[in-house]
């Protein structure tokens, strides 16, 4: 499966959990996950599309190794960050002791984004819009 095919199949499931997390606060009435919702939305959904976006129009022939390095960093990242919140959120586990993990998951999610800005640096198409 291609890049930007698996980073909109992981932005596409990102949503629907984030969705579903949205529903069961709204019927519930218990919004204590209102965070866990806006980052599973956020850092999964939006920036997983946009992602795969950029892989789509932009990236001409990414090394392999980089670009799979990246999703994997990425998505890492993000579900550690979005079970972590969870666990925070939903009061399973004191933020303090998913202190360790919360950081690993948000440097692996800053380390996704610099490789992808390596790559658009280095791979991206010389231009995509038309000279006037």
């Amino acid at each position: 499966m291609n890049l930007d095919r698996r980073f909109l199949v992981w932005a596409l499931s990102y949503a629907a959990v984030g969705l579903v997390l949205g529903i069961y606060m709204g019927a519930s009435g218990n919004h204590g996950e209102l965070v866990t919702h806006a980052h599973i939305l956020l850092v999964g959904f939006v920036v997983s599309f946009v992602y795969a976006i950029i892989h789509r129009l932009w990236l001409e022939n990414p090394a392999r190794v980089v670009a799979n390095v990246q999703f994997l960093v990425h998505q890492v990242g993000a579900v550690a960050l979005s079970v972590g919140l969870f666990l925070i959120f939903g009061g399973f586990m004191s933020e303090s002791k998913l202190a360790p993990l919360m950081a690993a998951a948000s440097v692996s999610v800053l380390s996704g984004m610099a490789l992808m800005i390596y790559m658009v640096v280095r791979f991206g198409a010389a231009s995509t819009a038309p000279s006037r």
